[in-house]
């Protein structure tokens, strides 16, 4: 049923087919008896699935990766997807359109995504009234960020700024320094800025009366020595978590014509081919800290793929690309996987 519906989808340019996709959900789920059906459809229930990871329950260990639904406007819809939890974002303090279009690119025979959206999205304050509405069943995560105009200097204004007004809307947070996307965002990945701003985000944390699990997401382009400087700060901070990992900006081994590429331009690129190197910096995370929490994301397009990444290490699983190539069904899958080898 998917592949028709994925052909007639891909009739349209990528960011376009996007909104009128989760646009259709929204007026879908308006109709009597479509989330029982969609649950039906596509949520497993079982013990083997639960998972309780930092005083959170998690349905389901497969979660949505954050830029699909950058506005918390359709949370309620994912969740009857059968998704275990929801990353929001990534979210910024004002408002702001992102990068000029066309941003957003399919490579259908790496089968891939390119973006360069620039983090748009309508601002906390949006995002924060949105979320009002979630459903209480669903685990939510607030992937939060600084505006485009906002000097490094001054970045960890905007980060606060986010975790202040998301925080009594989601259940955990993550600081997002690794878009390729926002000029000078991944210089904040370097060991003192870094540290520096995740002291203040942590900081801000422990004066709540419930303080919230804190994550990083990372960049599947580190090396080895930046993703020991990571770890070193996680320990010393006592952050709770890492995202493994963000799309690259690498472009080796694709199938797609170089003279697709050099059209499309800069972007952070998503999908199967990202598949590989963040599943190896999932396991080189996890051989180095066995404690850490590490949610695992990039390129999972079918069960074995998201088996791979947990037996490397990762403790929940994320997935974009996959959704968009596979469908809604893949969750099913992994779940059932997931069932199988318990």
């Amino acid at each position: 049923m998917y592949s028709l519906i994925q052909k007639i989808l891909f009739l349209l340019p990528a960011e376009t087919a996007h909104h009128f996709t989760t646009k259709s959900l929204k007026w879908l789920f308006l109709l009597p008896g479509i989330r029982a059906l969609f649950k039906t459809q596509f949520s497993i229930q079982s013990t083997s699935l639960e998972r309780n990871i930092l005083g959170l329950h998690f349905k389901n260990p497969v979660g949505l990766a954050a830029g699909f639904d950058k506005n918390g406007a359709f949370t309620n819809e994912f969740e009857a997807m059968g998704f275990g939890f929801i990353e929001i974002g990534t979210v910024t303090p004002k408002p702001q359109p992102g990068n000029p279009k066309p941003r957003l690119f399919r490579l259908k025979k790496d089968q891939a995504l390119i973006n360069r959206m620039g983090f748009n999205n309508g601002g906390v304050e949006r995002v924060a009234k949105n979320l009002k509405n979630k459903a209480k069943s669903v685990i939510i995560g607030g992937n939060i960020g600084k505006n485009k105009i906002t000097p490094n200097e001054k970045a960890v204004d905007d980060y606060l700024t986010c975790f202040e007004a998301l925080y009594s809307h989601v259940d955990y947070f993550v600081v997002n320094v690794s878009s390729p996307n926002t000029p000078g965002l991944r210089e904040l990945q370097e060991k003192e800025p870094l540290k520096k701003l995740l002291q203040e985000v942590i900081k801000a944390n422990k004066k709540q009366v419930l303080p919230k699990p804190i994550f990083l997401k990372i960049a599947p382009d580190l090396t080895n020595e930046q993703l020991d400087d990571i770890l070193k700060i996680a320990k010393e901070l006592k952050l709770d978590g890492l995202i493994a990992t963000n799309t690259t900006i690498e472009r080796k081994k694709l199938k797609s014509p170089a003279y697709q590429l050099e059209k499309i331009g800069a972007g952070g690129l998503s999908g199967a081919p990202l598949c590989n190197r963040s599943t190896e910096v999932i396991r080189y995370l996890r051989k180095r800290n066995k404690n850490i929490v590490i949610i695992g994301v990039g390129g999972i397009f079918s069960e074995s793929d998201a088996i791979e990444k947990l037996e490397a290490g990762a403790d929940l699983l994320q997935i974009y690309s996959g959704l968009v190539y596979q469908g809604p069904g893949l969750i099913r899958k992994i779940n059932h996987a997931i069932i199988n080898k318990s």
